[in-house]
């Protein structure tokens, strides 16, 4: 776990279940082995992304590494424009939706006329052209 650097003898605090007591101060220093690994320090750290950076630059200088990156981008951006293309015509239709539902449940007077009028014309072409029982035209 770490290493015990000091026992504090009587330590003063605030809380009565630790006065009287030993406190232990634990101190972990950077580098020491903790259950059975060596913990990487801070400088090691850096050396490992200057070597990642150092990597991905070296492999940047290739030509098909590039063309490949590009070639991904391409596709981000087409699919990208896709996927817009698609989320607005959804939004367009919803609104619309919302819209035709409003107005369907408005009661203005000329909305309330309209629909008055759409009324009579679906019942003029539900009925038949000619009188029921007439003689066809020969």
């Amino acid at each position: 776990m770490g290493q015990v650097s000091r026992l504090d003898l009587l330590v003063k605090v605030s809380h009565p279940n630790c006065v009287g007591r030993f406190k232990a101060v634990i101190q972990i220093s950077v580098g020491f082995k903790e259950e059975g690994r060596v913990r990487m320090s801070k400088q090691d750290m850096g050396r490992k992304w200057i070597w990642g950076f150092l990597g991905t630059i070296a492999a940047m200088q290739l030509y098909f590494v590039r063309e490949l990156l590009a070639a991904f981008a391409i596709f981000i951006l087409g699919f990208a424009v896709i996927g817009i293309c698609i989320a607005t015509l959804y939004f367009a239709q919803k609104a619309w939706e919302a819209g035709v539902a409003q107005l369907a449940a408005s009661r203005n007077p000329v909305l309330l006329a309209v629909r008055r009028s759409v009324a009579s014309a679906e019942d003029l072409a539900r009925r038949p052209i000619r009188r029921p029982h007439s003689q066809p035209v020969s």
